[in-house]
């Protein structure tokens, strides 16, 4: 098993169940990690706007938390592993740089989400590239 691709999988993971939180405890933890006012605001109001989006968020990082899982050997293999592994650690890596351009600019965020979300992403990046690094050969 490739422990750098399981760890990839379980930071997808726990990022998952964190939006999940989000939906379940409402506009505190909206506030908390950042998601803006308007999404706290109509998650107070009922609104089931944040909660698709949120649950979107959350399948996507799920399906990639299995995916590293598949190519840490810990699943069977999926289709399209290589090619698939390779789209999340760029997405990862993409929103980590490119949310540093927003902290000046924040777009209803604080500065302070562009700031740890892009390090967040940016570090399960290099696990993503670390991992695929070292399991390439035999996935």
């Amino acid at each position: 098993m490739n422990y750098t691709l399981f760890i990839a999988g379980g930071l997808s993971a726990i990022a998952a169940l964190l939006h999940l939180g989000c939906i379940y405890f409402g506009a505190p933890w909206y506030r908390f990690f950042g998601a803006g006012e308007r999404m706290a605001i109509l998650s107070e109001r009922g609104s089931l706007q944040p909660t698709l989006i949120t649950l979107g968020i959350f399948s996507v990082l799920s399906v990639w938390a299995l995916y590293a899982f598949s190519g840490a050997g810990l699943l069977p293999r999926f289709p399209f592993l290589k090619t698939i592994l390779v789209l999340i650690t760029f997405i990862y890596a993409a929103r980590g740089l490119v949310g540093f351009f927003f902290i000046f600019s924040p777009m209803g965020r604080s500065p302070q989400f562009w700031l740890y979300s892009s390090i967040v992403c940016g570090v399960i990046a290099i696990v993503h590239i670390v991992g695929l690094k070292r399991q390439w050969s035999v996935m």
